[in-house]
Formats: structure tokens, sequence, C-alpha cells
């Protein structure tokens, strides 16, 4: 990866996708007086306001136009999209909105600088990254979350207080894949790669670079943590000088985990026995994989000096996030969950994994990944599944294959024409359906396995289109 120039002010840069990352990078650029081409498929309203700054708005180009010194570019524009593949051919560097934040960061850096804690993974990337700001936030850090979740990171790095000290002192970092991909420098206090499952690939073009993007974030972080229960991630950090791992049995020397029921730091302080953090039942938010990822949270907090005592305070108030294994109501004695944001097959055993036995709501675009391996794993736990979405069909294939006593009903869902009112009906008979399935003390679950734009606009509309059929359920 090229170098990006030294001085910003006055070189010509192209903002490649105008997002929100990509409109705070054009803000911030313009306010140090670069010249800034905008460059994207379409014309967003944020177009009127950074020309008003002093862009340049150039549509949707495949060249880099001559004179340019830099490409910021989104993380959903692809290695492969022309106007990158061309920059790469002429030598012009290309980073995304994380690595600009972070050259800026050293720039500008005093001893006042905030570090990252940064977080990565296929799932729980922005649980783990919320909690660790609500450990940060219990100790009295001036914290805010970023990157992949909230604010862009840029902004928050050129944030300043009236005193024009930096607003923030300490920043929880989420960093995607994507993101990883165009980031070079990017040198965190702590970093963590919480899982690497089968996701992206078409994006990256393989697994192994998928994985590799996620290595990258640990590059240069003094402290790596990883799942030990995760063969990709804990092999990532097996090799880093200071490796920590999270389990969710007996800690050793080196690992937080779950002793008695409570969870304990034996990685940062110099106890045999290690150090108590919170009961396990104090955890506001269900399941095992929740509790790896508030070990995990606690590790990257561990790691930037905080205390046992704030990390069970931050950890014990920390309600979770919409969407993520949240119970919406319970029904005639059955919990209605929603964890919408479950968009992939590892995302998705690990919410299933939470509970004894599932009505399962299922389905969307699988983007290729393969459902046979969940499938057969959560087999024994499903007292029946309800189908949605365009790969339906792929899923209850599976279903036939290693779970063939399960009931199984496929709902009509208008992903081959959208209409206004198609998604919130398909998602009612889902909940109709699986509520006749259910029996008192079960769960159901919509806990997708795939992504959600082929009825819903995202994986929030699907979410909220469930908790209005739930509320309709007599």
């Amino acid at each position: 990866m090229q170098d990006v120039p030294e001085e910003i002010g006055g070189r010509t840069v192209v903002v490649a996708g105008l997002g929100v990352s990509g409109a705070a990078a054009a803000r911030v650029l313009l306010a140090r007086g670069a010249r800034v081409l905008l460059a994207d498929a379409a014309e967003p309203p944020v177009v009127a306001e950074l020309i008003a700054a002093g862009g340049t708005w150039l549509g949707a180009v495949s060249a880099v136009p001559d004179g340019t010194d830099l490409v910021v570019t989104s993380p959903g524009w692809r290695p492969d999209s022309p106007l990158l593949v061309d920059a790469a051919r002429r030598g012009v560097p290309v980073v995304g909105e994380p690595e600009l934040a972070w050259r800026l960061r050293i720039r500008d850096a005093d001893s006042r600088a905030a570090p990252w804690l940064a977080v990565t993974g296929t799932n729980g990337k922005t649980t783990t990254v919320t909690m660790l700001e609500a450990i940060l936030l219990a100790a009295g850090r001036r914290a805010v979350a970023a990157g992949n979740v909230g604010r862009p990171l840029i902004e928050v790095v050129t944030a300043r207080r009236d005193d024009g000290t930096p607003e923030f002192d300490t920043i929880a970092c989420e960093l995607s894949s994507f993101q990883l991909h165009w980031s070079s420098t990017i040198a965190p206090a702590a970093a963590a790669v919480l899982n690497v499952a089968d996701d992206h690939t078409d994006w990256h073009g393989s697994f192994a670079a998928y994985r590799e993007a996620k290595a990258r974030i640990l590059r240069f972080a003094p402290v790596a943590v990883a799942d030990a229960g995760d063969p990709v991630a804990a092999g990532l950090v097996a090799a880093h000088h200071h490796p920590v791992t999270v389990t969710l049995g007996e800690p050793g020397r080196g690992q937080l985990g779950v002793r008695s029921g409570a969870l304990v730091d034996r990685a940062f302080n110099d106890e045999p026995a290690g150090e108590l953090l919170v009961e396990q039942s104090q955890l506001q938010v269900r399941g095992p994989h929740n509790t790896v990822n508030a070990l995990a949270a606690a590790a990257l907090a561990r790691a930037a000096g905080v205390p046992a005592e704030a990390v069970g305070r931050g950890l014990a108030g920390f309600e979770g996030g919409a969407h993520r294994n949240v119970l919406v109501r319970t029904v005639a004695g059955v919990d209605y969950v929603d964890d919408s944001k479950a968009t992939n097959p590892h995302a998705a055993g690990a919410s299933l994994a939470a509970y004894p036995r599932v009505v399962w709501i299922a389905g969307g675009l699988l983007k290729g990944a393969d459902v046979d391996p969940l499938v057969a794993a959560v087999a024994g736990r499903l007292g029946g599944v309800v189908l949605l979405g365009r790969d339906r069909a792929v899923i209850a294939a599976s279903l036939a294959r290693h779970a063939p006593m399960v009931p199984v009903v496929t709902v009509v869902s208008g992903d081959d024409e959208r209409m206004e009112g198609t998604a919130e009906a398909t998602m009612r008979d889902a909940v109709v359906a699986a509520a006749r399935m259910a029996r008192p003390g079960d769960t159901v679950l919509l806990a997708p396995a795939a992504a959600s734009m082929d009825v819903f606009r995202d994986y929030a509309h699907r979410g909220r289109a469930f908790a209005e059929a739930v509320a309709a359920l007599r």
C-alpha cells in the first residue's frame, strides 16, 4: 500500500462512496484544505452540502482523474471496483476512512491523543465494542464506541473540546474486514479478534484473504485477544508476543474465563487465583456467545488499565443493542426473541445455542454461505422452523437432510417484487406460523442466518417487523 501524502492541504483526494464514513472523511478533508472530488454511483443528498463546502461532484467514474494524490474508499466498494483498480494501476494510494483517521491522529498527535481499543470478528463485534464502551464509561473515561458502529473514526479523532483538547481520551473501535483490508498502519493499544467464520468471501475473494484482513488488526497491537474456542481466531493470536485468550471454562494463566458462575481475570493480575470481575448472573444479555463477548471486552479494558471493579459495573449495567438477542414479548408462555442481526450461519448458531427448544424463523440472502453445519449442529434444539426470503429453499433442503423430523413451514416472501407492506405481511405470516408450532417454554427466535435485503430494507427493518408482528399476537 502506497503512503499517504504528509500534508493534506492542497492535495487532490477522491472520496469514493458517500455513506456516513465517506461523507465524514470528505468534511474533514475539505476543512483541512484538500481538493476533494466526490465519486458515487448515485448522487446522495449529502452531495449538496459537500459541494457548498468546496467539493467537486464526479458521479459514477471508473478512472482516477489526473493529478489525484489519494483515494479514500467506502467499505462497500470492493477491491475490484474499476476506480480502485485504476488507482492501483497508477500507483495512487487507496485507504479506508479508519486508516485516514489513524494517519491524521498521528500527525495531530500530542501526549493527549486517545488510544484505540479495537475489535473485529465475524460476529459479536458491535456487542463487544459497546460493552467495552460501557466499561470505559464506568471507569470514568471520556470514551466512545466508533468505527463500524456509531460515529466515524475520523469524526471522533478530530473532535475537540472548548479548550482545544481531544473530546475523547479512549476510543472503543469496531473494525470490519472491509475496513481492515484498506488499513496498513493502525496500531491499537490492544486488539481482539473474536472469531473468524465463513463470510464475505464474495468481497475478499477467498476465506484466506478474509482471514488475513481480520489479522491486520493485530499487527501493531501490544496485546492480542481472541476466543480460545474459535480455532481460527486463537491461531491468529498464538504467535503474538502478548496473547490473551478468553474461555467459557476455568481460566488458565493468561486467560479470562468463568469459574463457579463468575467472570474471572487471570491475565492482568499477579494473583494465582485471578481476580473476580462480575457474577455471570448479573449480565443482562443472554447466551454463551455474549459471555465470550463480555470476557473479550473485559480483556481489552484490563489491557488499558481499567480496574476490575469498574469492569464489573460496566458489564452489569450493559443492556445490549437493538435486534441482538432481545426478548420482545412473552405470549402464552412462549418467549419471542429478536436476533435479526444474526445475518450469517455463524451468528445464528451462537443465538440458537442460547435456548433449549426453539421455533426458528430463518431465511433471506445467504450470500453463498453453507448452512449444513449450522442445521446439523442445532437440529436437536428445533421444535419447528419457519422459512422466508429468497434462499429459503436452500435452508429447507438442509433441514430435510439433517433434521427430517422437524416440522417446516415456508412463507411466500414477496422477494421477487418489492411492494409496500409486503415485508410486514411476510413477517406477520411467519410469526403466526411459528406461534402455532410453539408450546409453553419454547423460544420463537428470529435468527435468520442470512442478510435481509431481499424482502426488508435492512436487518433493523426486519427486526421491527418481527416486533410488530409479535405485538399483534393474541
